[in-house]
């Protein structure tokens, strides 16, 4: 090219080469068109308060980020913020969603998400699964539920376990005891003046031995002697012994209430993370590290509802799982669909009062159906014989009476169980087989109800409608958590926190369903 006086040394062909119109470049098929038809559909700016301020730069449009934001989680699972500013600049989608808006940094990004997101994510959330819904006809009705465990941010040797401190404070219970017997024995009994001895000692009443002993004896802590050479006096000795007991029942106290009544442990560096046993390798070994219990409720492949909860066992997830798609959907699924770790007398009784079908598995529902010398076994107490006075009667003719009954242990609905005792077990032929432990007459516990329950549901599970349930949940529940975990490297939480890890996983399950979304549509157009 001929220089002119117009023109300079340092010019390049390649700069007349600007994407002027990029919407055309980028390929038909691409995952950014189908996301932009559910998106350019919803109206966000609902979801974000509108701050005016005179001063500063003008704030980036905050429905404009969510897109780039939730583009990300589609195309990559969990993307750093660092990759998603990277791509603003590098990706020419991103750079088509930013409709030429400069490409925010990536601490903006993460005041963005923290400051914006932290307490709407969930109702975005919904918006984005309702035109997806209405658009491909979900059936909300069938349900099909599963948890995972995904291993918290935090250091898993710095644990507290609330066992541990409920034995550590009653020591120290019996210590302070010991040692307020000893001060009124030995120096109160001659001033008048006597602290009383409890089981348990109060934090404030723990102050108040404090301030009393100190009073009596005019104490100065500030005066206190240490070190090599100098001795203790006797009242500085036990006000000190009484201040460190006090500061250990505080502590232990604390740790406690971290726990709550559902936790029996959590991590000092994340305290919403719970000890759970986890699966670490392909052979199934497993081992104790802080991680938190993620829930998802799927329908027709689309993860409808989520929950993240801090303690192990799914059989306490149930209920808050379908509270919250009520809460979301505004009724309770017909068929919730779960494996053996939901089927509990509690979660039976929940649906039969909400008009839900029941097809979790119980425990032993595979032994159940498959193993017919376990089910069929005489000495089972659910295949005595009963008479009309409602007596149980063994395969040896002898009869069980009932001697109380008592409430289910953990149930939340009243409920009770009965008490049955046999008439007499000595000299019984079949002993060993009915009762080889007992030591005297053999005791039973009979729930009707919930062996009623028991029957219902494999009945449910039984029925050709049910079969095709079962099949469904073990392909589209664990398959979603499949695609977590191992297809987009989702194992480890990367925020801190009951509510940021619930924000996180809501971004990872709005990414999922949009491109699940995308993918459906393209293989119906490779069809068509």
């Amino acid at each position: 090219m001929l220089l002119t006086k117009n023109t300079n040394d340092d010019y390049i062909i390649r700069q007349l080469k600007l994407p002027l119109d990029i919407e055309k470049i980028i390929d038909f098929s691409d995952p950014v068109y189908s996301f932009s038809e559910i998106m350019d559909g919803i109206d966000f700016t609902k979801y974000f308060a509108v701050k005016e301020s005179k001063t500063g730069r003008p704030k980036y449009n905050p429905t404009i980020m969510l897109k780039v934001v939730l583009f990300s989680f589609m195309e990559n699972g969990y993307l750093s913020l660092r990759k998603i500013e990277k791509s603003c600049k590098t990706d020419i989608r991103y750079m088509w969603l930013l409709d030429g808006m400069a490409a925010p940094s990536f601490a903006t990004f993460g005041n963005f998400i923290r400051d914006e997101l932290t307490e709407t994510i969930e109702s975005i959330f919904l918006a984005i699964n309702q035109v997806i819904f209405e658009k491909d006809q979900v059936d909300l009705n069938h349900v099909y539920i599963d948890g995972t465990k995904i291993e918290a941010n935090a250091n898993k040797y710095t644990w507290v376990w609330k066992k541990s401190c409920t034995n550590n404070r009653d020591k120290v219970f019996l210590k302070v005891t010991e040692l307020l017997e000893q001060i009124n024995k030995e120096e109160l009994c001659f001033l008048g003046v006597q602290f009383e001895t409890r089981t348990e000692y109060a934090i404030e009443y723990m102050d108040q031995i404090l301030h009393k002993y100190k009073e009596v004896y005019a104490l100065n802590p500030e005066k206190f002697v240490t070190g090599k050479g100098h001795r203790k006096s006797i009242q500085q000795k036990h006000y000190q012994q009484l201040e460190e007991y006090r500061f250990r029942l505080s502590k232990y106290a604390n740790h406690i209430e971290i726990c709550g009544d559902l936790r029996n442990s959590y991590s000092k560096t994340d305290q919403s993370a719970t000890f759970m046993r986890m699966k670490r390798d392909y052979m199934g070994n497993d081992q104790l590290l802080p991680a938190y219990n993620m829930q998802i409720a799927v329908c027709d492949e689309y993860i409808a509802a989520i929950d993240v909860k801090q303690y192990a066992s799914d059989m306490d997830c149930f209920v808050p799982l379908m509270e919250k798609f009520k809460q979301l959907y505004g009724y309770y699924p017909k068929y919730p669909v779960a494996d053996a770790g939901y089927g509990s007398f509690n979660n039976y009784i929940f649906c039969q009062i909400h008009g839900m079908e029941k097809f979790m598995k119980f425990i032993m529902f595979e032994k159940e159906i498959k193993d017919t010398k376990y089910r069929e076994n005489p000495y089972r107490a659910v295949n005595f014989k009963q008479t009309a006075d409602g007596e149980l009667i063994c395969p040896q003719n002898r009869k069980f009476y009932f001697k109380y009954s008592k409430a289910v242990r953990g149930n939340k609905y009243g409920r009770r169980e009965e008490v049955y005792e046999c008439e007499g077990c000595e000299g019984c032929p079949d002993k060993e087989k009915c009762c080889p432990k007992a030591k005297g007459n053999r005791t039973i516990r009979v729930n009707r109800e919930l062996t009623a329950m028991h029957e219902e549901v494999v009945s449910n599970l039984c029925s050709i409608h049910g079969a095709l349930l079962c099949m469904n949940r073990s392909i589209q529940s664990e398959g979603a958590f499949g695609v977590m975990k191992w297809d987009r490297s989702y194992k480890r939480t990367f925020r801190r926190g009951l509510k940021s890890v619930f924000l996180e996983f809501c971004l990872i399950s709005c990414g999922f369903n949009l491109y699940k979304y995308h993918n459906k549509h393209q293989k119906i157009e490779k069809c068509a």
